[in-house]
């Protein structure tokens, strides 16, 4: 024990240099651990991230092989819809070769149903059809009839369905766009097709065509087919809903071709049949337009601008007799009286017909008798109730006037009796 004291007494103590430097050491230790520390942690995160990327790759590489499949079932899919579209096509030329009329089914007033449904207080509707399709269309609806052949249109309808028929409205191919519109037409001068054609969107794609294409041949089909589709008030109020009238307002100011304005006024006519749509058919210029076609001078375009008038008026006249319609009539506001009057015997019987009755018509309603007196109507009721063949018209036109009592007291200024 005393040796070891001597012995730890003969060691010298520690400088300060050396305690200086001993510090400095430690905290060198202390830097590499920490330095250590922190380069273990980047390398811990590097492979981290080297997984990460990893399984990204492998999914990317799965997504891309994913992507590669459904590419390649996308332009298989392709080239069976272009074959498609390519015998499609061919049907399409076959029929129009077939058929180069489109047929306009008219809601028009029965001469012989309206005599009736005066009586009955109906409103004598009908639906003839104005022009003929086709005759072989004509036939083959016959023999289809009879259990035999398909028409060709209905056979087509069947084969390849009423929405890939639509889509070729769109088609990139002028010609293919001008056949598909003539089947969709043809497809709507059958009420059984109607609805379908709507609720596929027919109406909507044939509004849009009226209104993009400069094609006058589609303008007229399209216009035609429009004027089929307008047969029921659901599809009346849908056609003015989506700008309609507007569409066939301008159609019918930028044609020429005395067919494309036949098939307008043929829409425009329908139109006039509808009673909730009076005040918009004049607001959005349907009247106007209608009224305007008279220009054009061609007998089936007046045919229909006086079917259009008739049934204005008779809508103008069970209003006023409901009590919905206090005014005088919309039809004498807005000029049509004179040309009405003027064409009161025109030649053509169709023309004659329709004017005849809308005379009795805008007669029916009280305030409109004085205008009527003035442009020289009296005299046409006169004529019509004394030498119209037609007995049902003649007796309307009797009725009529001995019911005014404004044209009553001019009747007697003028010494005139029906």
């Amino acid at each position: 024990m005393q040796l070891l004291l001597l012995l730890m007494l003969s060691i010298p103590a520690p400088s300060e240099s050396d305690a200086d430097e001993i510090n400095e050491v430690k905290k060198l230790l202390e830097n590499e651990k920490f330095l250590r520390q922190s380069t273990e942690e980047e390398v811990n995160d590097l492979k981290n991230q080297v997984l990460h990327w990893k399984k990204l790759e492998a999914a990317g590489s799965a997504e891309v092989a994913k992507l590669q499949k459904m590419l390649d079932n996308e332009a298989s899919q392709k080239e069976k819809l272009e074959e498609e579209i390519a015998a499609l096509k061919s049907q399409l030329l076959q029929l129009s070769f077939e058929a180069d009329e489109i047929e306009i089914r008219n809601s028009v007033t029965s001469f012989h149903q309206t005599r009736r449904s005066l009586d009955r207080g109906g409103s004598g509707k009908i639906f003839p059809g104005l022009d003929s399709l086709m005759s072989q269309a004509r036939n083959s609806q016959l023999r289809d009839q009879g259990n035999g052949p398909k028409p060709p249109v209905a056979k087509l309808f069947e084969q390849v369905g009423l929405q890939k028929i639509l889509s070729l409205l769109e088609s990139e191919d002028a010609d293919v766009r001008v056949h598909a519109v003539k089947v969709v037409a043809n497809l709507a001068a059958e009420e059984a097709n109607q609805e379908k054609i709507v609720e596929a969107g027919g109406l909507t794609s044939l509004l849009v065509l009226l209104r993009s294409s400069e094609d006058e041949t589609i303008r007229r089909v399209a216009a035609g087919a429009i004027a089929n589709l307008a047969m029921n008030e659901t599809n009346q109020e849908l056609i003015m809903s989506q700008g309609g009238i507007s569409l066939l307002s301008m159609t019918a100011a930028d044609a020429e071709d005395p067919q494309t304005l036949r098939m307008v006024a043929g829409a425009i006519a329908n139109l006039c049949g509808n009673d909730k749509l009076q005040a918009r058919l004049r607001g959005e210029g349907g009247v106007k337009a209608l009224l305007g076609m008279v220009k054009c001078g061609h007998p089936d375009v007046l045919a229909q601008v006086a079917r259009g008038i008739a049934n204005f008026a008779k809508c103008e006249s069970r209003a006023a007799t409901q009590g919905n319609k206090l005014g005088k009539s919309l039809l004498i506001e807005d000029g049509a009286l004179p040309w009405i009057i003027k064409n009161a015997n025109n030649d053509a019987s169709p023309i004659r017909r329709h004017i005849e009755l809308a005379l009795c018509h805008l007669a029916q309603h009280e305030v409109n008798a004085k205008d009527m007196i003035s442009e020289g109507a009296l005299w046409e009721l006169v004529r019509i109730s004394r030498d119209c063949s037609r007995e049902d018209i003649r007796m309307l036109a009797y009725r009529t006037l001995t019911s005014s009592p404004t044209l009553q007291a001019e009747m007697r200024r003028l010494h005139i009796e029906c």
